[in-house]
């Protein structure tokens, strides 16, 4: 087996598999995006998150 960790966000399991094993629901990266200095888009994306998250910036 080889690849990069994956979690289940519904039962908190980590497994290297496209599914979680427990429950079957797809499963996603721990890891976080990439950091570019020259993100064109960043604004937007804490904008959005910060409308979602009700202006809490949680």
């Amino acid at each position: 087996m080889h690849g990069h960790i994956r979690e289940c966000k519904r039962d908190h399991v980590y497994t290297f598999l496209e599914t979680c094993p427990v429950c079957g629901e797809p499963t996603t990266s721990v890891h976080p995006p990439r950091y570019s200095p020259q993100d064109r888009y960043g604004k937007y994306r804490r904008m959005i998150a910060n409308k979602l998250n009700d202006g809490t910036g949680k």
